[in-house]
């Protein structure tokens, strides 16, 4: 359910300020864990650093950004690949089919 109208967005104080306190186009990150915080179009031009749960991620903000949240932009999980064994080795030959297709393209280029 969205944020009323009446309301507005949600844009933190702190973070707005700090935004304002900066020059246009400065990229500098700003960070920040208000990642429920709206991207408004000041933030435009950026660098807005946001807390994962672990670390500050540098976000660039772009035109496209806003009316999203920030935290739209900050995973907070990590994904590291589906599949087991079979995935592993299917990975593996492809690997192994890069490098002899690298060391072919040097044998050739000599």
């Amino acid at each position: 359910m969205s944020r009323s109208l009446k309301k507005g967005p949600y844009v933190d104080e702190k973070l707005m300020k700090k935004v304002n306190r900066l020059k246009q186009g400065d990229k500098t990150p700003i960070k920040t864990w208000a990642r429920a915080s709206t991207i408004t179009p000041e933030m435009v031009g950026f660098v807005i650093a946001v807390h994962n749960g672990k670390q500050h991620l540098p976000v660039v903000i772009v035109e496209n950004m806003v009316g999203h949240r920030l935290g739209e932009f900050s995973p907070t999980r990590k994904f590291n690949r589906h599949g087991g064994k079979m995935q592993k080795d299917l990975e593996s030959a492809q690997s192994e089919a890069a490098k002899k297709s690298s060391s072919a393209g040097a044998t050739e280029k000599k």
